[in-house]
């Protein structure tokens, strides 16, 4: 049997469930896992349905003959092939411990996408993204040839076929055009503190403050700074004990758990995007069996 999901978001009506159930049932499908949400303060309705087609149909022959009832409630519906790996090319600047986390958990399988290049303004990590046998790609970045250099990534992006682009600790600010052209395809990671601390050493103005919680949030990427939609996000507990190199190394942890898992939820299209927010399906139960995330 080959498994499909079906992704929905549509203004809120009755009868949507039952409409869709009645439609995998009439092609001879079996729905294994369902997530829905209703959001009744911007009546939109967002539901995600994995099913396995025991009549062998293909793609595009569902997603055909699912256009009338797609209509019907006016979706936007996509059907995807839950056996193909998503497309992805990772930027780095010097740090590289989020780098080195998505290409050990791509290798175990923990992951499951392709990593079809990796980006970079600096010649840090060449090495090691081609012992992995990855493409690897050093753009320069200035104030002055930042379109140019930009257009490259973009090149580099379009000619792998790449769907989903992760700021793995890329440390350049991307243009509002490139943000509007692939948005909801960038995902990037940052620390998260309370108070909040800007600039080069965050973590030493944390520890310098007496900061308790040390975090991370991963979110899309938007024209407003670290201020895109947020998908994963969590924090980890410091006490005055620890120094200020602890704060590094436990804040470099969870940034790499927290962007790990929020591709996860995209590449298994498992977030929609609601305005400023996002609906965030958790995971179905079993489906960590084989992708251990950590």
């Amino acid at each position: 049997m080959t498994k499909y999901c079906l992704t929905v978001a549509c203004p809120t009506k009755r009868g949507i469930v039952a409409a869709i159930a009645n439609y995998l049932a009439d092609q001879g499908c079996n729905i294994t896992d369902s997530s829905q949400f209703d959001d009744t303060l911007t009546g939109q309705f967002f539901m995600r349905v994995s099913f396995a087609s025991q009549e062998g149909k293909d793609l595009a022959t569902l997603e055909k003959d699912f256009a009338a009832t797609a209509k019907a409630f006016a979706m936007t519906a996509s059907f995807h092939d839950e056996a193909e790996k998503m497309k992805v090319v990772i930027m780095v600047s010097r740090f590289g411990h989020c780098l080195n986390d998505l290409l050990y958990r791509t290798r175990i399988g923990a992951l499951p996408i392709e990593i079809v290049a990796v980006i970079s303004n600096h010649m840090d990590y060449q090495k090691v993204v081609v012992n992995h046998d990855i493409p690897f790609h050093c753009i320069k970045v200035t104030k002055e040839n930042k379109p140019v250099a930009e257009a490259a990534i973009m090149r580099v992006v379009e000619d792998a076929g790449a769907e989903l682009i992760v700021l793995a600790r890329y440390m350049q600010i991307l243009s509002d055009e490139m943000c509007k052209k692939m948005s909801g395809r960038i995902i990037n990671i940052h620390h998260s503190f309370l108070p909040s601390f800007k600039g080069a050493n965050p973590y030493k103005q944390a520890y310098e403050r007496g900061v308790k919680l040390i975090g991370a949030t991963s979110h899309y990427v938007t024209a407003d700074l670290d201020e895109g939609p947020i998908i994963e996000q969590d924090t980890i507990r410091v006490t005055h004990a620890q120094s200020a190199e602890d704060y590094v190394s436990l804040g470099r942890d969870v940034e790499s758990q927290v962007l790990a898992r929020a591709i996860h939820a995209h590449i298994h299209r498992r977030v929609f995007l609601n305005g400023n927010k996002t609906v965030v399906f958790p995971a179905s139960p079993g489906s960590y069996a084989s992708e251990r995330m950590g």
